[in-house]
Order: structure tokens, then C-alpha cells, then sequence
């Protein structure tokens, strides 16, 4: 079976962070990065080229393996800044509510100015989800 495509690296999330063209998503982004840090006691580590990841999540696949990935974590696209690892608990929902204006996809949430949500909800929305996935 073929590794991740995404996986932890050592690059530097504050160049990442910095690169970010945008000056209120970079903004927004480096906010996240201490707003993460903060509701999870971990370091911010690059997984892949753009996502800014917190924590380990170990998930099982097929045949008994498993796969890793961040346990929360959030990437600037072009439309939107993605948040992962924030849904399949079963807290998320009313946490998820309270946030205010976003996008929900499968797994992850979308939201295009971190000033359109309630930064107290998406704090405590990433100290469950991360508590929700501690070994």
C-alpha cells in the first residue's frame, strides 16, 4: 500500500504563513495558527505543502495498517481557508451551529474571514475535536 500523499514535514509554517499574499488572510491565518496552538498545546507542523497541522490523528485502514494526519489544521485555498478535523465527533454539531457564517464539506469547513465566526465557539470547537482524537 502506496504512503500518504500527505504527510508531515519539516517546512516552516511561519514561511508558509508569511508567503500568504493576501494581507487579511494572512492575517486570518496566522490568528488560526495561534488559536490552534493554544486549544491544543502542540506546535504547528507542515503536513504536505499547505496544510498547517496540529497533533497526530491514527486512523485505521484496510488490513489492520494505519494511516496518520493531523489532528486539526487549516490550509489557505483560493476561495476559502479550510479547517480540518473539526466534524465526525459527537460534540461538533452545536459547536459547529454556533460558529456562524461558513461552509460545511465531508470533512472539513470552510469559511472565507476568520471575523465571520465566533472566535470562543471555533476555539472550543478545536479543543474538542482535538481532545476527541487523543489516543
Amino acid at each position: 500500500m502506496p504512503a500518504n500523499k500527505t504527510q508531515a514535514t519539516a517546512a516552516d509554517v511561519a514561511a508558509y504563513l508569511n508567503a500568504i499574499a493576501d494581507t487579511t488572510r494572512r492575517a486570518d491565518c496566522l490568528a488560526l495558527a495561534d488559536l490552534m496552538q493554544r486549544a491544543t498545546g502542540q506546535p504547528a507542523v507542515m503536513w504536505g505543502s499547505a496544510i498547517v497541522g496540529f497533533g497526530l490523528h491514527r486512523y485505521p485502514l484496510a488490513g489492520g495498517k494505519t494511516g496518520e494526519i493531523c489532528a486539526v489544521g487549516f490550509a489557505s485555498r483560493s476561495a476559502d481557508i479550510a479547517l480540518y478535523g473539526l466534524t465526525g465527533f459527537d460534540e461538533a454539531e452545536p459547536l459547529l451551529d454556533a460558529l456562524g457564517k461558513l461552509k460545511r464539506g465531508k470533512g472539513c469547513v470552510y469559511l472565507k474571514r476568520l471575523a465571520d465566526v465566533n472566535a470562543g465557539a471555533l476555539e472550543q470547537l478545536v479543543t474538542q475535536a482535538f481532545n476527541s482524537k487523543k489516543v
